[in-house]
């Protein structure tokens, strides 16, 4: 591992984090009798919270990451988090699944609940959560694998049985890539174009059937249009999962995202509503200004 790798936890590769996964085969739950991922929502279309943190600190060595985040993330939907480079967005994202758990420096203070059970527990085993915890990178990584092999690496790390070709069909039809290479499995992921093996790697997350996807920064390495298709893609996958994503692009957050949360410098969350209601009437004024443009 590189020094970088070790304090800037963004210098982490979608290779590292699968290969982290592949390190524990068993099949036991997240604890031993905790989380019930299946909890039903509540009624009358009420929107359940399915990740919350309560007053989250997170220090790298002596620099403060993260202030006091008080956050709860609802179920199937999109939540877009944004904010200048430096504020925090991608060290709270891999709080959730405790991606930050690979950087030495790091340490959490805190509670990070994922359907109710706080992951920093002692019972939790993180190579399970991270398996109803799916995360995508900000640049395409798929292995130097075939497409089909590349979408059930994951079912074979994690001992996941059932019908493989079922499961690959479905999730590369998820990602909107099945038409695009039905006729090309056995052909190297890596010849794809950067928008397909973008979506490649949604296919692996989403191949083991997690709950939550995690997206950090998804689009900023593709093309318009490239762009434009993953952004379809989230849309879709929000009425099958919970997403998350980190995006520097407002704009990007303004189209595709039910929530929007606004961190600004010193890792402190300034506002989280509606995004519709962010981008049109913030209650913070350093809201305002970071959308409009004055700052940031």
């Amino acid at each position: 591992m590189t020094q970088d790798s070790m304090t800037n936890p963004d210098s982490r590769t979608d290779s590292q984090s699968t290969d982290l996964e592949g390190s524990n085969q068993t099949s036991d739950p997240l604890v031993d009798s905790s989380i019930d991922t299946g909890q039903s929502g509540g009624s009358g279309g009420e929107t359940r919270t399915v990740i919350e943190s309560r007053n989250l600190d997170v220090f790298y060595d002596e620099t403060q990451a993260l202030q006091s985040v008080d956050i709860e993330i609802p179920a199937e939907k999109v939540t877009a988090i944004i904010g200048p480079s430096g504020c925090g967005k991608s060290t709270f994202l891999r709080c959730i699944n405790r991606m930050n758990d690979l950087v030495d420096a790091a340490r959490i203070e805190g509670e990070l609940n994922f359907e109710g059970k706080n992951v920093y527990d002692d019972d939790v085993d993180p190579v399970v959560l991270r398996r109803k915890i799916g995360m995508v990178f900000q640049s395409p990584n798929p292995f130097p694998k075939s497409i089909y092999d590349n979408v059930a690496y994951g079912l074979d790390v994690q001992g996941i049985e059932g019908d493989y070709d079922a499961i690959v069909e479905k999730a590369l039809r998820r990602a909107a890539l099945w038409d695009e290479v039905k006729d090309q499995l056995d052909s190297s992921g890596l010849d794809l174009s950067g928008g397909q093996q973008q979506r490649l790697c949604i296919a692996r997350a989403i191949a083991p059937d997690p709950d939550v996807l995690l997206m950090d920064e998804p689009a900023s390495a593709l093309d318009p249009v490239a762009t434009s298709k993953v952004e379809d893609l989230i849309e879709e996958l929000s009425e099958e999962y919970t997403v998350v994503i980190v995006t520097h692009n407002m704009q990007q957050a303004a189209r595709i995202s039910d929530k929007t949360a606004v961190f600004l410098t010193g890792g402190e969350l300034a506002e989280f509503d509606n995004t519709d209601k962010i981008f049109e009437n913030p209650e913070s004024q350093r809201v305002e200004d970071y959308i409009t443009g004055k700052f940031g």
